[in-house]
């Protein structure tokens, strides 16, 4: 294991300036001796080092696996629209801490061990973790988890069973949508290029967000386009999330499924709130859930 040299400083909310991140990064990236890039935490300014990055060089290089959430997933979601390679959405290396791991967590090094042609199967939480206590070298999972499930169009009963299917896309919410407007999000090419008659299944996750900011979010993804040829969403458990008045997280998806007439499934483990699934940038994913429980398999083909 290798450690980067900009690892231990930080400052004004970066661990150095942006041409040092981007320049160790790419480093990384193009080292044949580097097998997987996992960074220990997120960050708030990583779309930063995007211009930054020489894409040609990036896109014609042996790919490996780059494994994160939070900020970092503005970069996995950047370097699978950008290169056409996959990138891994799951846990830092921070939360690599607990021993033994739990069972979802754990399931990581299945994922990333999985070779082409191959398929993995995750499945949901018993309990997740409802509070962080940063004292404690581990998760503590109290909460039962449930799934929630909402049929395509939306409004047809409390938690119908859903399946579908789709090529997965998405990271974090309020990170992925800076890109917007960027040349670093080309979604309808990713759509056209990789998705054809398969379509795209989004997952999406959100941290400090209440139902508000969430609405607006998803809907400029659906002005600009990046739901065309959506067979269905994941949503992680919002963290820091409060509704707005008599407005939820519930309702803006019941909207979103309802004009997209897609299905779409909540509390999920994804993101912010653990234990969280590794989910792939790339690979087709089957999605079924009912029950409040759920199972996601995917194939890397």
């Amino acid at each position: 294991m290798r450690a980067g040299a900009v690892l231990r400083s930080r400052a004004k909310l970066a661990l150095a300036p942006a041409a040092e991140r981007a320049a160790e990064l790419q480093a990384f990236l193009l080292d044949d001796t580097v097998d997987v890039v996992m960074p220990p935490w997120g960050g708030e300014f990583l779309m930063e080092i995007l211009p930054l990055m020489d894409w040609e060089k990036l896109r014609t290089a042996p790919p490996k696996w780059m494994i994160g959430y939070s900020d970092t997933s503005t970069f996995l979601f950047a370097y699978t629209l950008m290169t056409g390679c996959a990138t891994a959405h799951g846990t830092n290396f921070i939360d690599l801490r607990a021993r033994p791991l739990d069972d979802v967590t754990a399931r990581w090094l299945d994922v990333v061990g999985t070779r082409a042609g191959g398929t993995v199967a995750q499945t949901s939480s018993a309990m997740y973790q409802s509070a962080w206590d940063i004292t404690k070298p581990g998760f503590i999972l109290d909460t039962p988890t449930s799934w929630r499930t909402i049929a395509p169009g939306g409004g047809s009963g409390e938690d119908p069973a859903v399946s579908f299917g789709g090529r997965l896309i998405g990271g974090c919410l309020e990170t992925l949508t800076t890109l917007i407007g960027t040349p670093y999000a080309p979604v309808p090419t990713f759509i056209r290029d990789y998705c054809g008659e398969e379509g795209t299944v989004w997952f999406l996750e959100s941290s400090q967000r209440n139902a508000g900011d969430i609405h607006r979010q998803l809907w400029q993804m659906k002005e600009c386009g990046w739901f065309e040829n959506c067979r269905g969403l994941l949503y992680g458990r919002p963290a820091g999330y409060s509704p707005v008045q008599d407005f939820g997280l519930a309702d803006s998806l019941e909207q979103l499924a309802g004009e997209l007439g897609i299905p779409v499934v909540y509390e999920a483990d994804i993101g912010h709130v653990p234990p969280q699934l590794t989910l792939v940038n790339g690979a087709f994913a089957a999605v079924t859930a009912g029950g409040g429980r759920g199972t996601v398999t995917m194939s890397f083909n």
